[in-house]
């Protein structure tokens, strides 16, 4: 609703004044509650970095949404080391330049899951703590991938989000976790910006911007793959990641999510799921509806997605898609209807899945 449609004219203020009526009259005028923003791009002729460029400049630009932060943290989605089923390198390119125009202190941080030989032997993946392996497979993965070589070309620090300098957050009302153990750079960085690449999920039934955060766990300490994470949201819900999603997104300033959806996976992701030519990005300001978008985009409804049930428990909003303006290309345009995963509950998963501890 336009604000000045509930505005007295000049001459019903003066009406009012005379009659006494002005107090009456505003207090009855009903509160603006301003919806939060999802911008949804078409990535045109291959050019991911104006397609990033124009979403986040659909949401205000990345002055707007930065001011008053001055240290932001990009976290992609570097799950495992393939470029099919991780966040393009292009997309967290394009916000870091960005980000630097608007003066901002930025660097890049993840905590990926698994790689070969640090604790994929063959078929069998294993839990692990050891520092040594966590260093060497993060290492592995970012060179891999293209970020270790796209962090130096911007001048950018690349961030092992599994060792390190650990601090611990208190998280109030938490499900899972009242105290969280992350790295100290993400308990300091003024804005963090979480940026998957769009995927369905076989616990979570979509990773995005929030399930994202899983990587914020170190495996110092909840074990690579997140095995103790895992077993303890278990006790809590079913699927073993919706509710300790939250109590991250919760221990964290998310403020920010750019979703990557050039190449998309649907079916049994997040890692073996055949490939969909999105050609689209989407972000948002607001994490869970910035997810809801994109979750309604891959065809999934809202209700079918544990994490969207527990953030609202936890006091996020929203709850509803018409809750959300959107700006950009029409759903209609965009919406796809993925093959959905197999969803399979953590304490089935976990019998033939990371079943060991190297």
């Amino acid at each position: 609703m336009d604000v000045r449609s509930i505005q007295p004219s000049r001459r019903e203020v003066l009406a009012a004044l005379a009659t006494g009526a002005l107090g009456a009259r505003l207090e009855s005028a009903p509160p603006q509650i301003a919806k939060p923003i999802v911008s949804i791009v078409k990535i045109r002729s291959g050019r991911t970095d104006t397609a990033v460029e124009h979403a986040v400049e659909l949401l205000g630009g990345m002055r707007a949404i930065t001011r008053g932060k001055e240290r932001i943290l990009l976290k992609p989605n570097l799950v495992f080391p393939s470029p099919r089923a991780t966040t393009k390198p292009a997309v967290v390119a394009a916000l870091a330049r960005l980000m630097k125009a608007a003066h901002k202190d930025v660097s890049i941080g993840e905590g990926s899951a698994a790689a070969p030989p640090f604790n994929v032997q063959g078929t069998e993946v294993f839990r692990t703590t050891k520092t040594d392996l966590l260093n060497g497979m993060q290492r592995d993965v970012f060179d891999r991938l293209g970020y270790t070589e796209l962090a130096r070309s911007l001048r950018v620090p690349l961030i092992n989000l599994h060792t390190g300098d650990l601090v611990e957050v208190r998280v109030p009302g938490a499900f899972v976790f009242d105290r969280l153990t992350i790295h100290r750079a993400l308990a300091e960085t003024d804005l963090l910006c979480s940026v998957p690449m769009m995927k369905t999920h076989t616990l979570a039934g979509v990773t995005l911007g929030m399930k994202n955060l899983v990587g914020a766990y170190p495996g110092a300490v909840y074990q690579a793959v997140r095995g103790r994470m895992h077993d303890a949201t278990s006790k809590v819900e079913p699927s073993g990641t919706a509710a300790a999603i939250v109590d991250m997104v919760r221990a964290n300033r998310l403020g920010l999510v750019v979703i990557d959806g050039s190449t998309a996976m649907e079916g049994n992701g997040p890692s073996d799921g055949p490939l969909v030519p999105m050609e689209t990005i989407v972000a948002g300001t607001n994490p869970l509806a910035t997810d809801m978008v994109a979750a309604h985009l891959m065809g999934f409804d809202v209700a079918e997605i544990p994490t969207f049930q527990w953030a609202n428990r936890a006091g996020l909003r929203p709850e509803r898609l018409d809750e959300i303006e959107l700006r950009g290309e029409k759903v209609e345009s965009v919406r796809q209807k993925f093959a959905k995963p197999q969803i399979v509950p953590w304490e089935i998963a976990r019998r033939f899945w990371a079943t060991r501890e190297i």
